[in-house]
């Protein structure tokens, strides 16, 4: 299980990424919402669609499912 947290800032390509707390590029906490503890980063983002329509994640964290 890890922390997953959604990007607040919407990034250039106009949606907000997905990251695991260990990410190197998790953002600094008051660009984060905390979305919760997952097995994978699969329900991490479907949660975060929850807060926002346009989400991602992480290339170097969720990758699996990072669409580019």
């Amino acid at each position: 299980m890890a922390r997953y947290y959604v990007n607040r800032n919407t990034q250039p390509s106009g949606d907000h990424e997905v990251h695991r707390e260990s990410c190197r590029y998790l953002p600094n906490p008051e660009n984060r919402i905390y979305l919760g503890e997952f097995g994978s980063c699969h329900p991490a983002v479907a949660g975060a669609s929850k807060h926002y329509a346009e989400v991602n994640g992480c290339f170097w964290c969720s990758r699996e499912r990072h669409t580019g």
